[in-house]
């Protein structure tokens, strides 16, 4: 199915989650450096459109597609930070909340600075739909936004050129994926759910979602319009 113009739609423990998390950080920064060196034959600049955003084409594309994540994931943590749940949480939820905004937005930043010239500009969101003072409410949120990092950063994998580009991805969906344990974790304490069969096939392979499925899911929340048709499709 060809890319289309999206548009907005209206197994840790309690004593070790943080640990969990802590080490999903590692290298970014080595990988930030390696990642700007590594420009030399991409196309850097995406094409412009009138309204919104185009990710371009490429590993930039892809990038770009990213980074429109990082953005998305980034602006829900800050705002949880601001919130009456994040205010009123258990010193430990507080602590494992402020890791994934510290986390969030190191990626955010880190893709932003890798781009340069090429980044697309900065998304506008909407987080409406979220009860901010509701812990329900606020990890269900979080629950969506890391199951559908993850998923498109393992969809997305497959049509990364330049294997550097493709080991930085690796390291980042590796922390994607801990925050999503994380959350579960939290929602449904010693559970299997951390990695439960909606996520993980019987070979073991967690699922991946295409463009299209992502952006349209992600479309609930960013009201900038994306236009991701220079991306790859098979």
């Amino acid at each position: 199915m060809k890319n289309e113009l999206i548009k907005p739609k209206g197994l840790v423990t309690n004593t070790n989650r943080r640990n969990f998390l802590k080490f999903g950080t590692m290298s970014v920064a080595g990988a930030g450096l390696l990642l700007m060196g590594c420009n030399d034959d991409e196309d850097m600049m995406p094409p412009t459109m009138n309204e919104g955003v185009k990710l371009g084409s490429g590993d930039i594309g892809i990038l770009n597609y990213a980074y429109a994540l990082e953005q998305l994931e980034a602006a829900f943590y800050a705002t949880v930070m601001t919130g009456g749940y994040f205010a009123n949480a258990s010193a430990e939820e507080k602590t494992i909340m402020g890791d994934l905004e510290k986390h969030e937005r190191a990626h955010r930043e880190f893709f932003k600075a890798a781009l340069g010239e090429a980044a697309i500009a900065d998304l506008e969101v909407d987080f409406s739909s979220i009860d901010f003072n509701d812990r329900a409410s606020v990890l269900g949120a979080a629950k969506t936004f890391e199951d559908l990092g993850v998923a498109a950063y393992n969809g997305a994998g497959q049509f990364i050129e330049n294997v550097d580009y493709l080991l930085i991805a690796g390291k980042i969906v590796s922390v994607e994926a801990r925050h999503a344990a994380a959350i579960r974790d939290l929602i449904n304490p010693g559970s299997d759910d951390f990695a439960g069969d909606d996520l993980i096939d019987s070979n073991g392979l967690e699922r991946t979602l295409n463009f299209t499925e992502v952006l349209t899911a992600a479309s609930t929340y960013v009201t900038t319009p994306i236009d991701f048709s220079q991306l790859p499709t098979s």
